[in-house]
């Protein structure tokens, strides 16, 4: 994976592309393509075209649609500095991949206007991404100023999905009742709501017992983040989802147990998406292990890359299959003095793997050249199955007339060794290094501008433009629209209940069971309240001191046998 760069180019050229296969998510045929002023203009066997053009000779290599990369991170502030890889460098590794698209978050931290925020994020990359771009908002906290921010930044800026998090107590953590109340207002928006679904009130608690046992290191990560609380998120996530009628995606799918969750809940209808990362397909996490402090660091993400080393191959097999539907990357990248501010505290190092340049090729390697899945599923997984899901299709993800011209021409048979030294990220360390993996781009269009052609990157910072999103895609809101006609509430008709009815009492909607010495240890533990209303009968007698005490002290309740109202028994309160 040796480079070089050279001079940008000004303006897209005309280009001819010929004797290729085309490969969409649906179909695969041999076809000329026809670039002009970065729109595929014509698209058939044997096309000609006058005037000057330049030709790229395929040579029955595959041409498919350039990536889309979903989950990117590259401008997420940690303790005030920030990734080694900024939305240049980012992008500049995407095309080198063959991804020619980012949606990255806007991390907006509690306190923060959301709408500043993704200005912020808008005009930096602006600036400086070399590929088009689009943004995600996360949601940091919920109240009415955040409510009236979101439909701001559907309906005027172009933003259709938003991330929330279960995860990371006193931070941006959500507890469950905002959770449901985010879900409503943007299904009513028309949005798609990424989750990171892991129990941050438990990963609070177990962070807090591996410090105390004095497990400081990066396997304190892991052991802090068990997999069970992903796969128990991950249930609420979808659960949450289909109490409130909104499509729900699970951004970075780390580990068997929360893929086979996503994969059984599509299995009962629910509309749920899951995504898993480069890093969960291609690694594990028996590296948090290692003897080297900043190898182990280096893998440090969250969810946690699972210990587990059949899970890549499970992952890998349910993207294959359907079952999970898009590839993202999760790319964000901390160099190893960054990750040091947690030398001594797991819980300080800055959470982010690579994998934005790798993430095409390591899906072709261990899933076509695998025989796993065909060229179809792979251009599905990695391209036209985020394009559907975020309102990009038919713009992005497909090659056809009047798409944009955002193509790859792959070539099958390259073999490369993921290296540190090679790859066009700033990070110091890849944790990738050493893999060999077969299949790669040969050459990338953006916007009908060859960005790479055998292994020379040819970019422009602030070339990439921002593709606004609207709302409502119908990927995952047709199964929506749908449910909200069939399955509405309505109540039973039935007639007025005249019978009998208990006094009762006024007590608390709610009441409080007396602490227990074996579970509350407290020192001053109030007496025992007896809640008279859920008995008609004491215990007393010499068995039950306490009881027979509580019945001669306490006042005492007329208990009444009711054979039948007055007039008779109603048909309404017969049970028959």
């Amino acid at each position: 994976m040796s480079h070089k760069e050279s001079s940008p180019r000004a303006q897209s050229e005309r280009l001819l592309i010929k004797g290729g296969c085309v490969i969409n998510d649906d179909q695969s045929f041999f076809a000329d393509i026809y670039v002009e002023d970065g729109v595929i203009k014509q698209l058939g066997e044997n096309v000609t075209v006058s005037g000057d053009v330049r030709v790229i000779e395929a040579e029955g290599r595959l041409v498919m649609p350039g990536g889309i990369d979903v989950n990117t991170c590259l401008q997420k502030p940690y303790l005030g500095t920030m990734p080694a890889d900024d939305f240049y460098e980012g992008s500049r590794a995407a095309l080198a991949g063959g991804t020619t698209m980012i949606i990255d978050h806007v991390c907006a931290q509690r306190g923060e206007s959301l709408l500043q925020a993704f200005e912020k994020w808008q005009d930096t990359a602006d600036k400086k991404s070399c590929c088009d771009f689009s943004l995600h908002v996360d949601v940091p906290d919920w109240n009415d100023t955040i409510r009236e921010e979101l439909h701001t930044l559907v309906q005027e800026k172009g933003v259709n999905s938003f991330q929330v998090f279960m995860a990371y107590k006193d931070v941006c953590q959500l507890f469950d009742a905002q959770l449901y109340e985010v879900m409503e207002c943007l299904r009513d928006l028309g949005a798609v709501v990424l989750v990171h679904a892991e129990n941050g009130d438990l990963i609070a608690q177990e962070q807090n017992k591996i410090l105390s046992l004095g497990i400081t290191g990066p396997e304190g990560h892991v052991l802090s983040r068990p997999e069970e609380l992903e796969s128990e998120a991950v249930y609420r996530a979808v659960t949450l989802g289909n109490s409130t009628n909104c499509p729900v995606y699970i951004t970075k799918v780390m580990s068997k147990g929360a893929a086979d969750i996503v994969a059984a809940a599509r299995k009962r209808g629910s509309v749920v998406f899951g995504e898993p990362i480069t890093a969960s397909i291609a690694s594990n996490g028996t590296h948090y292990w290692s003897k080297n402090w900043a190898k182990a660091a280096a893998f440090v993400t969250s969810p946690p890359l699972s210990p587990d080393t059949t899970t890549p191959d499970h992952l890998t097999s349910m993207l294959a299959c359907g079952e999970l539907q898009v590839l993202g990357s999760a790319h964000c990248v901390y160099s190893i003095s960054q990750k040091a501010i947690g030398k001594d505290d797991f819980t300080l190092i800055p959470e982010g793997t690579n994998g934005i340049e790798e993430r095409m090729s390591f899906i072709w390697d261990k899933g076509v050249a695998a025989g796993k899945m065909d060229e179809n599923r792979f251009v599905a997984v990695t391209s036209t199955n985020a394009a559907k899901l975020f309102n990009l299709y038919p713009r992005k993800g497909r090659v056809a007339v009047g798409s944009d011209a955002d193509l790859v021409i792959w070539d099958s048979d390259m073999i490369q060794t993921i290296t540190a030294k090679s790859q066009h990220s700033l990070g110091e360390y890849n944790i990738f290094e050493g893999q060999e993996v077969r299949g790669g781009p040969q050459v990338v269009l953006s916007q009908g501008r060859v960005v790479f052609d055998n292994g020379t990157l040819n970019v422009q910072p602030g070339s990439g433009r921002f593709i606004p999103r609207k709302a409502f895609p119908d990927y995952a809101y047709q199964r929506i629209r749908m449910r909200n006609k069939v399955s509405s509430l309505n109540p039973v008709s039935r007639g007025v209940y005249d019978g009998p009815v208990c006094d009762v009492p006024p007590t608390p909607k709610y009441l409080t069971p007396a602490p227990s010495a074996k579970t509350s240890p407290a020192k001053n533990q109030p007496a025992p309240v007896r809640n008279l209303h859920l008995s008609n009968f004491s215990l007393s007698g010499p068995e039950y001191p306490q009881a027979s005490q509580a019945d001669e002290n306490g006042p005492r309740r007329a208990c009444h046998r009711i054979v039948a109202p007055p007039g008779g028994r109603s048909s309404i309160t017969s049970l028959g």
